[in-house]
């Protein structure tokens, strides 16, 4: 008999293949490092949403509150699939049939993450490639990996506006991608995919006839009322060619300040929805009666939305100014993160110097990508996420800048 050290648990192999989360890798690279005991601290790494949850929304789950006496269905109510169908379409100016073409999800974490589980096709092994932007959202890649497929890295360079670029995808690699994952205000750039992009990525989808995953969730943070940034649903109608093989996913976290509603929609290609709806009910991830009255308050409502982009405007008009002569960046187009070239080119040096001296914390963009085509992207940038209250992003911003200046 053998000995029952020496006997493996078995678990899914693919789960070693996974890499250490950001943090992770953040809190491995300050350990044993004691920050400045003089300074509070700020931390600007993570973006999750500081703002008040508005009032209306939190009286709403409180109301819903009858509701965890049942179980709820995994497509959720008619009233919610009803309000995320009349959201898109003041939004995005598309008519969605609430009943084949909108799911909720648990957040739009969760849903990228399972989407891929549905999408890849594992039993073609010519046909088990994703496609990510690089850098990155963590979750493309790990759902790509215990999909059983293989991530393709395409980089997002600064020579290039931080743009995927299809053209660096190789030919033959086309006709084994089941997925593409696309991120549209993009995390950590705030760019923001053209009606051209857009059209070069159908017609590429049409061709080889792979899914298209439209990461959305920093949609609603924009700068100039009025002036929302294009989303996939848009740019498909305009282009003419419906949803075929489009999923949107958004999300209220970041749109309504309720990160821990955990609430977020997915919304596109019937047919792809109807198919993730099976895996769903499999997986089990009905969303509680009580967040989906939550969610409906928030979905209708738009006051609390333009309140919340002005907070975010406010702050990258004070914080900017401040670090223009001491980090090199442009403005984002949509989102709430500044992505900052530093000086000298480690980020990580720069990042564990700056909490060290400053007690100020931001993420090593070498730490959100991979090496691709010989080089990560992320190298030499990082990521400031204007989450915290304007006093205490202004007050970080004086920090860095007097970091750099005495580092000069």
């Amino acid at each position: 008999m053998k000995d029952l050290n020496e006997i493996r648990t078995a678990m899914n192999p693919r789960l070693e293949q996974l890499h250490p989360y950001p943090f992770q890798k953040l809190r491995e690279l300050f350990a044993g490092v004691t920050p400045n005991p003089a300074l509070p601290p700020i931390n600007l790494s993570i973006g999750e949403p500081k703002h008040p949850t508005p009032q209306f929304i939190k009286d709403a789950l409180v109301a819903g509150l009858d509701g965890l006496a049942n179980y709820p269905i995994t497509q959720g109510s008619d009233a919610l699939r009803g309000a995320i169908a009349a959201w898109a379409q003041r939004r995005y100016g598309v008519t969605l049939d609430p009943a084949t073409e909108v799911l909720p999800v648990n957040g739009s974490r969760e849903a990228l993450f399972a989407f891929a589980q549905a999408a890849v096709d594992s039993t073609r092994h010519g046909r088990r490639t994703v496609v990510s932007p690089n850098p990155f959202y963590q979750i493309y890649e790990g759902a790509a990996l215990l999909a059983g497929a293989r991530p393709f890295f395409l980089n997002t360079l600064p020579e290039n506006g931080f743009r995927m670029d299809w053209s660096r995808v190789p030919e033959d690699v086309w006709e084994s991608i089941s997925l593409v994952y696309v991120c549209s205000p993009g995390n950590p750039t705030g760019k923001v995919m053209s009606l051209d992009d857009w059209k070069v990525l159908f017609e590429l989808s049409d061709r080889h006839g792979f899914v298209i995953a439209a990461d959305e969730c920093y949609s609603e943070i924009y700068f100039e009322e009025g002036k929302p940034p294009l989303g996939a649903l848009t740019a498909a109608q305009q282009l003419g060619r419906g949803s075929r093989n489009l999923v949107v996913f958004n999300s209220l976290s970041k749109r309504s300040n309720v990160p821990g509603l955990r609430s977020g929609m997915v919304a596109g290609d019937a047919g792809a929805i109807r198919k993730f709806l099976l895996y769903r009910t499999y997986h089990g991830s009905a969303m509680s009666p009580a967040v989906q009255a939550a969610s409906i308050a928030a979905w209708n409502d738009e006051a609390h939305v333009a309140e919340n982009r002005r907070l975010y405007a406010a702050k990258f008009a004070a914080v900017m100014p401040l670090l223009k002569d001491v980090l090199s960046f442009d403005a984002p187009d949509a989102a709430f993160y500044l992505w900052a070239r530093v000086p000298g080119g480690d980020d990580a040096a720069f990042a564990r110097g700056l909490y060290e001296t400053q007690h100020v914390t931001v993420l090593p963009g070498s730490f959100l990508a991979r090496d691709a085509a010989n080089v990560n992207p992320g190298k030499g940038f990082v990521r400031i996420a204007l989450v915290d209250g304007l006093d205490a992003c202004v007050e970080a911003a004086r920090r860095m800048a007097s970091y750099v200046g005495e580092a000069a």
